[in-house]
């Protein structure tokens, strides 16, 4: 999931316009956007990729393959990638409007769907956008509150020797997480920290590569690999659970790889000649390639390890218990990575509603006056905005109580992959191209683009179907501040 790359995110609103800054051709310091030269290459670009791909998604894909089995587990997941492939491909084409290699520079997603469709469309995508990073926000305010319960109910059961349950509340978590991320979201441009990203990183390859070696150690301990070709058998679960939950499997690959959002900045720090575009597809082949690896090696080797008890949360659902300052150790790296994610994706949709409240109401002292207060020690005086510090409090709260009211990793997760994966992954990258190339209306290359697009719709409603099947499930059994796990 794309919630490392913490350098890539910029503040724009979604209905503003792009400021263009007069071209200095021939420069050897600048490009023709008037900006500083760009450097990046094929390596660079694939990097961030990675990094920005490889996230909390990677935790359920175990569970996700369970339901699907060891045919259409693997299959699948290869579909979601050639799918993710050919889309960004055609989202890499849309960097530039007009002629491919001198045409106006689009610096984000945004951007790009203003120069190429306007309209409500820029209206429409910008809401779905908004609403996705609402989402996430609670999503990773029920996984980093998993993963602190998980910490201390693995001590918990290493120190009475697996014979307490070690049953707790996952509430209190929940709320030290919303008190840290109310104190952060206070420091403006939190996500543009330089080395945000690279903690992001080094922490979620720290988790995903732990979960990978323990599943791995469990299958040569246990000498066999576990799991059927059809998946977690009817019996295990009703028939109905068994379709809701590979509806919902859909939906929790989707969010693994949904990340196309972030793909027009990542190009927008590439150097050329060659065009962006074609470096663009390359970095993307890689990158995918890399990402599709390493998911189905976690995914499938806690299958292997779990076959049909595989947990929602490989490294919070107790399949492992030992080495126990391991799993601490992981789960450690999820906390520290989603405190910082949570304010790479939240930021953007922060200053969004500032600026456009500031737009609104210009006059508003509330709105507007920032306040010098002094810090001790040679620091800066921090500017405090009594609009800030309400808006974004009441912002985390609310993300919160809702997290408190659904505290299903799964469930939610799976909602989020299907909600953003049709609309952001797939339709505005091919109705951007097809405006791009500007490709006739019932041609064969429109049809099939069309088909493509239809086929996503399709797996999207059936993934959103299945996760909400399984909040209603959930919620029959869950009592809102009350249930212990």
């Amino acid at each position: 999931m794309g919630e490392n790359a913490a350098t890539k995110n910029h503040h724009h609103l979604v209905f503003d316009m792009s400021i263009d800054v007069l071209p200095q051709a021939g420069s050897k310091c600048f490009d023709d956007d008037g900006r500083l030269k760009r450097t990046g290459t094929v390596w660079t670009a694939s990097a961030h990729i990675i990094t920005a791909v490889i996230g909390s998604g990677v935790l359920s894909l175990a569970w996700a393959i369970a339901q699907l089995g060891w045919i259409a587990g693997p299959a699948v997941m290869f579909l979601f990638s050639f799918v993710i492939y050919y889309t960004s491909s055609l989202l890499a084409d849309c960097y530039r409007s007009g002629d491919p290699v001198t045409g106006k520079r689009n610096y984000t997603y945004m951007d790009a769907v203003r120069s190429n469709l306007g309209g409500v469309k820029v209206k429409v995508g910008g809401s779905i956008q908004y609403l996705n990073l609402f989402g996430v926000a609670i999503g990773y305010t029920i996984a980093a509150s998993i993963s602190m319960m998980a910490i201390k109910r693995s001590n918990c059961f290493h120190e009475n020797d697996r014979k307490n349950p070690c049953h707790m509340s996952s509430n209190p978590y929940m709320i030290m997480f919303g008190i840290t991320e109310i104190l952060f979201s206070q420091i403006p441009d939190f996500d543009q920290i330089w080395w945000l990203s690279i903690v992001a990183a080094v922490m979620s390859f720290t988790y995903s590569s732990i979960g990978l070696v323990l599943g791995i150690t469990k299958v040569i301990a246990t000498g066999t690999f576990r799991g059927s070709l059809t998946g977690i058998n009817i019996g295990t679960v009703t028939q109905t659970q068994k379709i809701w939950r590979s509806f919902q499997a859909l939906g929790n690959m989707a969010f693994a790889y949904s990340y196309s959002i972030i793909l027009i900045e990542i190009q927008d720090t590439i150097k050329s000649p060659p065009s962006e575009a074609k470096t663009m597809k390359k970095a993307t082949l890689t990158s995918i390639a890399v990402t599709t690896a390493f998911y189905m090696l976690c995914g499938c080797m806690g299958y292997a390890a779990f076959g049909d008890q595989a947990p929602g949360n490989l490294l919070t659902g107790f399949g492992f218990y030992n080495p126990f300052w391991l799993l601490d150790i992981a789960n450690a790296a999820i906390v520290v990575h989603l405190v910082g994610a949570y304010q790479v994706y939240c930021q953007p949709l922060f200053a969004f509603i500032e600026k456009w409240a500031a737009a609104k109401w210009p006059q508003s002292k509330f709105i507007t006056r920032e306040i010098n207060i002094p810090i001790p020690g040679g620091f800066r005086p921090y500017n405090l905005n009594l609009f800030r510090l309400v808006w974004r409090t009441a912002f985390v709260i609310v993300t919160t109580v809702i997290s408190m009211l659904l505290p299903f990793f799964n469930d939610v997760v799976g909602i989020l992959g299907a909600f953003g994966f049709w609309p952001l992954t797939v339709y505005f990258p091919i109705e951007m191209y097809i405006a791009q190339k500007k490709i006739p209306k019932w041609s064969s290359r429109w049809i099939c683009l069309q088909m493509l697009s239809i086929a996503c719709l399709i797996i999207s409603i059936a993934a959103a179907a299945g996760s909400i099947a399984g909040v209603v499930l959930d919620l029959k059994v869950y009592k809102p501040f009350k249930t212990s796990y």
